[in-house]
């Protein structure tokens, strides 16, 4: 029976690793900002802006007109060109977190392979077989190993946005994304154990912590990286909303007690620190799914969405503390957040090798 990608000594790295690069799809389906599409590339510029100031950013463009939009918009940046590479490949959409390459990295060897897993649009849209083929096109175009993931005969389907890791063996997710077999059902038919399986053994991450359900406005049912994050081996911000009438209100009460009783691979308690919600953002009659979990963390600072809120700085405040080797920047997202994403939802690191 062939070897698990965890059995041959890959794993996961956690985000605050240092990266190689971050990879990025340049916006064009206007469907997911619909009548606001015109300031999102600016909004990428910025967000491109600041992760080459540390690394080299890939950009997912799908043909020459589409590099040349990008391009129009990165030449009039403060941007080192040389840090930008862009690849031309169809893409669906532009949530790189969900669909893009994912690395995981050999823990004695200096090389990392990509993972080769389904992804189907959450179970929602139907526009998802060109973002379902970028992984094996980018393992066969720069040349790293691919690993299908699968559970019996089956392909998995998994998605950056449902599950964070600490790199040392602990995992964060929700059973709203993984295990609701009647909503936006990835894996129909399996179970929390076949789950646990599943990132084990390709993940590196035995310790699985689930929580409850996500944020409101969430139209990915349930993602984590709206919810709660690691922030070094230890330490997990989780969002807690203190207005009890707001829709969140029950749900983040609940994963808060849930996360009281978690431990870590090491048998102890991590710490959990709170992080607050902005008020409600509401566009056009929906509820759009601000979260400052939604932050990355790239080589050369923790970019934060921000959404003109006094929660804003708080947030900052409290990720500042946590995170002192690099420095926490703001990015306004009102405008990204329409898309029902922000900055981690559109960005997906590919670790730099020993």
């Amino acid at each position: 029976m062939p070897k698990t990608p965890a059995q041959l000594g890959y794993r996961y790295p956690a985000e605050w690793e240092r990266h190689h690069a971050t990879w990025i799809g340049w916006p064009h389906n206007t469907s997911d900002w619909p009548g606001k599409f015109g300031p999102v590339p600016w909004a990428f510029g910025e967000l491109v802006r600041r992760i080459a100031a540390g690394e080299q950013v890939r950009i997912l463009v799908k043909d020459a007109k589409h590099e040349a939009a990008a391009r129009r918009v990165l030449g009039k940046l403060e941007i080192d060109q040389a840090r930008l590479e862009l690849i031309r490949v169809r893409t669906n959409r532009g949530w790189t977190r969900d669909f893009g390459p994912f690395f995981v990295r050999h823990v004695k060897r200096a090389e990392s392979a990509i993972l080769d897993y389904r992804f189907n649009g959450w179970a929602k849209y139907d526009d998802w077989k060109l973002d379902d083929a970028v992984p094996g096109q980018m393992a066969k175009r720069f040349q790293h190993r691919l690993f299908p993931v699968t559970h019996g005969k089956r392909t998995v389907v998994l998605e950056g946005g449902g599950l964070d890791v600490n790199g040392h063996g602990s995992l964060l997710t929700t059973e709203e994304c993984f295990l609701d077999q009647e909503v936006q059902c990835r894996n129909p038919g399996l179970t929390r154990a076949d789950m646990d399986k599943v990132f084990a053994d390709y993940l590196g991450a035995g310790n699985v912590l689930w929580f409850g359900k996500g944020i409101a406005g969430d139209d990915t049912h349930g993602h984590v990286d709206d919810l709660a994050r690691f922030v070094n081996p230890s330490t997990i911000v989780l969002v807690q909303e203190k207005n009890t009438q707001d829709a969140n209100y029950r749900p983040l009460a609940e994963n808060w007690e849930r996360a009281q009783s978690m431990r870590l691979e090491n048998g102890s308690h991590p710490q959990v620190v709170p992080l607050p919600m902005p008020a409600p953002v509401v566009f056009a009659g929906q509820r759009l799914p601000a979260s400052y979990a939604n932050f990355y963390l790239c080589n050369a600072a923790v970019l934060v969405p921000t959404f003109n809120d006094p929660n804003d700085r708080v947030a900052l405040g409290t990720l500042a503390e946590l995170i002192p080797d690099r420095p926490v920047i703001g990015i306004h997202a009102l405008d990204l957040v329409w898309g029902l994403g922000t900055l981690h939802c559109l960005t997906r690191e590919q670790p730099a090798v020993k």
